[in-house]
C-alpha cells in the first residue's frame, strides 16, 4: 500500500537526465500491477520502498510544461526525466487530461497504427470499450478513418454511452455464449471485421475468433490485436480458426513496439492526440486526488471510463 513520505531528491545521472517538478501523474492498472507485482514487466520489491509512478506531467527547469517519462519514480513533487523522452503540451490542456492521456494512446494508437494497420473505411471492433483506454481506441479508430466501428463492454449505460460518442454497434459481453458468438458473426457476416482491439482477452476474445472463422470460403484478413487481459490470461486457439481465416494475430504493448515506433509515438503521435485533446476533439474524464491522499485513496473505486490522476 503506498504511503506519503519523504524520500531524497533524485538527482540526475548523466547529461540526457533532468531535474523536474511534477504536476499530475495518472495511476494505471500497469501502475498497480508493478506495486503489487502481478504485472509482466513488474520486478522483484526494494527494501525500504520507492517511488512509483513511469510518467506524468512536469515542469522543466526554463518553466515550459511537458509530458514526461520518468527515471525515477514520478509520483512525487521532484523526479528526473530523460529530456529526450517528453512532449510539450499545449497551453489549453489541462494537466489532469495531459496526464492521463498518453497511456490510453499507447494502449488505442499504437494498437490502432501500427499492429491493425487500420485503412480508411476498416470495420473495427474493440473488445472492451467501456474503460478509460477502449473509450479513446474508439475515438481514435474513427479519427484515423473507421468506416464502421462495433463495441463490447459489460456495463449498459457505458456501451450507450458509446454509441452516442460514436460507436456504431455496441453488443454486451453479458450475453451467454451462443448469443454473443451470433451477435459478432451477424455483424462480420454484413460487414467484415477487419481491425479487432482487445482489451478483454480469455472467453470472449475465443469467441470472437471464432466468430469471424471461415468455412472453406475466402476470408477478409483480420488483423487481432491483443493489448490487455483483463478478464484472463489464457485461450483456447483452435487450429481451424489459423487454417480457415486470414487471420493476423499480434500483440501491442511493453517489446512488441520497434524503437522506430517508439520515436513516432513521442515525436508526432502524442502530440498530435494532444492538440486533439486541446481542441475539444479527443475526450477523457479524469478523477482527481491530492497527493497527500495517495495511501488513502489507493483503492478508491474509480467510475467506469475514468482515469484516477494525482495532482502534485
Amino acid at each position: 500500500m503506498p504511503q506519503y513520505v519523504e524520500f531524497s531528491v533524485p538527482e540526475p545521472q548523466n547529461e540526457d537526465e533532468i531535474l523536474v517538478k511534477v504536476k499530475a501523474v495518472a495511476i494505471k492498472h500497469f501502475d498497480k500491477g508493478l506495486v503489487n507485482g502481478t504485472h509482466y514487466a513488474s520486478s522483484e520489491p526494494r527494501s525500504g520502498g520507492k517511488v512509483i509512478g513511469g510518467d506524468g506531467v512536469c515542469m522543466l527547469p526554463n518553466g515550459n510544461r511537458v509530458y514526461a517519462i520518468g527515471i525515477s519514480g514520478m509520483l512525487a513533487e521532484k523526479a528526473t526525466i530523460n529530456r529526450h523522452r517528453c512532449v510539450a503540451i499545449p497551453d489549453k490542456l489541462d494537466d489532469a487530461t495531459a496526464a492521463a492521456l498518453p497511456n490510453a494512446v499507447y494502449g488505442a494508437a499504437m494498437a490502432l497504427r501500427f499492429k491493425g494497420n487500420i485503412q480508411s473505411g476498416d470495420t473495427v471492433l474493440i473488445n472492451g470499450a467501456t474503460g478509460f483506454t477502449g473509450r479513446v481506441a474508439l475515438q481514435l479508430a474513427k479519427y484515423y478513418g473507421a468506416g464502421k466501428t462495433i463495441v463490447t463492454g459489460r456495463d449498459r449505460q457505458s456501451l450507450g454511452d458509446l454509441l452516442l460518442s460514436g460507436a456504431d454497434e455496441a453488443i454486451s459481453v453479458k450475453l451467454n455464449d451462443d448469443a454473443f458468438l451470433s451477435a459478432v458473426h451477424e455483424l462480420h457476416q454484413k460487414t467484415p471485421i477487419q481491425v479487432v482491439i482487445d482489451y478483454l482477452w480469455g472467453r470472449t476474445a475465443e469467441i470472437i475468433l471464432s466468430a469471424i472463422k471461415g468455412h472453406g470460403d475466402f476470408t477478409v484478413r483480420t488483423r487481432f490485436v491483443s493489448v490487455g487481459s483483463v478478464t484472463w490470461d489464457l485461450i483456447n486457439l483452435s487450429a481451424a480458426s489459423l487454417r480457415g481465416t486470414d487471420l493476423q494475430l499480434t500483440g501491442s504493448g511493453l517489446g512488441a513496439w520497434s524503437a522506430a515506433q517508439v520515436d513516432e509515438l513521442f515525436n508526432n503521435i502524442l502530440p498530435e492526440t494532444f492538440a486533439l485533446a486541446a481542441d475539444g476533439k479527443l475526450k477523457v474524464e479524469t478523477l482527481q486526488v491530492p497527493i497527500a491522499d495517495i495511501g488513502s485513496l489507493w483503492d478508491l473505486q474509480v467510475p467506469g471510463g475514468k482515469r484516477l490522476v494525482v495532482t502534485v
